[in-house]
């Protein structure tokens, strides 16, 4: 379990009428970040733009989701949660979409100009929707900024009922283990992460770092198979561009 960083006094809260234009980015957000934290592996897996695209919606689906139900039924702290959370995602979104600014990502997890950021958020509004999401948004903050042991205590403690969302958070667990040099670890998440979802995106993903890993680990057999099962049941993904290499590599050994 984490340990949050205490605040003061309670913080300003963004306004209404700037809550729902800012939750559109928290969906955006989510999405972006998928690539950024990259492990050690990632360098063999190509960009895929059009599959990014076709997922936007799915995602959408997923974020909002996620936070509506609770924030806008519920009680009016779990609103004041979300509102909180979107000021957070701000700066987070920044950070994704520029320069990978390490100052951005700070401010996205200890807040910044009277607002919370995601540790506050953690803390003061527990069992809410918001503090699960912003769970899933420190780790990823702490690993695009190459600090593992805080992604992984704080992707360790995020938990979803969405499917999607859980295997983006075992890659993300998989990619910091794998920085670290633990590789069984990094594999036995990746192997979750693919468990977790079928889907075009995050399956054949999370089926190539795992082929990548196996194979480093000389359990090429295993790794053969991940990557044999990409090339037949998905051969749209990014990852099956490269595939025949990958195959040709381990069979040839």
């Amino acid at each position: 379990m984490a340990t949050y960083k205490k605040r003061g006094a309670k913080k300003s809260v963004t306004k209404p009428e700037v809550q729902e234009q800012e939750m559109e980015s928290t969906t955006a957000e989510v999405f972006e970040s998928l690539d950024v934290g990259a492990s050690k592996t990632e360098e063999f897996v190509a960009s895929n733009q059009n599959t990014i695209l076709s997922l936007i919606g799915v995602i959408t689906a997923v974020v909002l989701g996620y936070l509506a139900y609770d924030a806008y039924v519920a009680t009016p702290n779990k609103e004041t949660a979300v509102s909180e959370l979107n000021q957070a995602q701000y700066y987070f979104n920044l950070a994704v979409n520029g320069e990978q600014n390490a100052a951005l990502y700070d401010r996205a997890i200890n807040g910044g100009d009277g607002k919370y950021g995601f540790l506050d958020i953690i803390e003061n509004y527990n069992g809410t929707p918001a503090a699960a999401l912003a769970k899933y948004s420190a780790g990823m903050s702490y690993l695009n900024t190459n600090r593992y042991e805080e992604a992984i205590s704080y992707l360790e403690d995020f938990s979803s009922d969405d499917v999607l969302l859980s295997a983006l958070a075992k890659g993300a667990l998989g990619d910091a283990h794998a920085q670290l040099g633990q590789d069984e670890k990094a594999l036995s998440f990746y192997k979750e992460a693919f468990q977790a979802s079928d889907n075009d995106f995050t399956t054949p993903k999370y089926l190539f770092k795992a082929g990548l890993i196996g194979a480093s680990l000389d359990r090429n057999s295993e790794a053969l198979g991940y990557f044999k099962r990409i090339k037949e049941e998905y051969a749209s993904s990014a990852e099956a561009n490269q595939i025949d290499i990958q195959i040709g590599r381990l069979e040839n050994q």
